[in-house]
């Protein structure tokens, strides 16, 4: 009798990537538990004995890493060649699962960090800077109840999807189709990217020179402005990217640099905080 998963299990499979693909998260592991703990439901209603259950498992404790969100389809896809390989399917063992896991990661990571975290994201704090204007909390709530519906209805169509496809979609994933999109999801983020940072960062100066009757004879932003509005503002965010993908620094401390030149700036006078005592 062929053996078919069940509703359930695929969901409590894809509970368990959902909420747990960070799971025992390390640099020499990273998400190789959160998919074990995923495949547990699946491999516990496709085989009997134990013996079974402890060599499909094994298959999955190599060393997996992705963006999480679209690379759910990873963990579907698996899943149904799973359940191929219970039911005797010769063409799919240990090898091909695993080979399947390896080539599908780096093409999902890339299609991923663009779509998701390139483009959907900026697009999501985008719309909540906008409502949190004035001081709103609207614009929080906004963000972590969009951000979470994206996030699980999207994983869940990716798991299904990726189940009923099978390997079908490896040849699309992996092929010139696949290069496209990631090309073209890429740009897009580009784009987006940019447009955020032209929105809502904004980096201006408050030096002038004044002559001997105390009056201002040269403001520097305005002169700014009038040869390229927004000079400083492309500056910053320029350094900002060099530092982190040319210089490999992490968001943190490019964080703590800004908060060093701010300080600077401020003390010799480049920069107006605003404050009013």
């Amino acid at each position: 009798m062929e053996k078919k998963l069940s509703k359930k299990a695929l969901l409590k499979s894809f509970h368990n990537w959902y909420y747990g693909h960070l799971t025992c998260f390390s640099q020499e592991h990273m998400q190789t538990f959160g998919y074990l703990c995923s495949m547990l439901p699946l491999v516990e209603e496709l085989y009997d004995n134990e013996e079974d259950k402890a060599a499909a498992m094994n298959t999955y404790t190599a060393f997996f890493n992705t963006e999480p969100q679209l690379g759910t389809v990873v963990v579907g896809i698996t899943a149904g060649l799973e359940e191929a390989r219970a039911n005797g399917t010769e063409d799919v063992d240990e090898e091909t699962i695993n080979g399947l896991r390896a080539g599908l990661m780096g093409p999902i990571a890339g299609i991923g960090d663009s779509l998701v975290v390139g483009t959907v994201i900026p697009i999501l704090l985008g719309i909540a800077m906008g409502m949190s204007t004035g001081g709103s909390p609207l614009g929080a709530i906004f963000y972590i109840i969009a951000w979470n519906l994206f996030a699980y209805f999207g994983m869940r169509f990716m798991y299904f999807k990726g189940y009923e496809l099978g390997g079908k979609a490896v040849d699309f994933l992996i092929g010139t189709q696949g290069e496209a999109l990631r090309d073209a999801i890429s740009t897009l983020g580009g784009i987006v990217i940019g447009a955020v940072s032209a929105t809502w960062v904004s980096v201006t100066t408050s030096l002038q020179l004044l002559n001997e009757a105390g009056e201002p004879y040269l403001i520097l932003q305005e002169k700014l402005d009038s040869v390229f509005p927004g000079l400083l503002t492309a500056v910053f965010i320029i350094i900002c990217w060099f530092l982190m993908a040319k210089k490999k620094m992490t968001p943190i401390k490019v964080m703590l640099v800004l908060v060093v030149v701010a300080f600077l700036g401020v003390l010799v006078g480049f920069f107006n905080p605003g404050l009013a005592y």
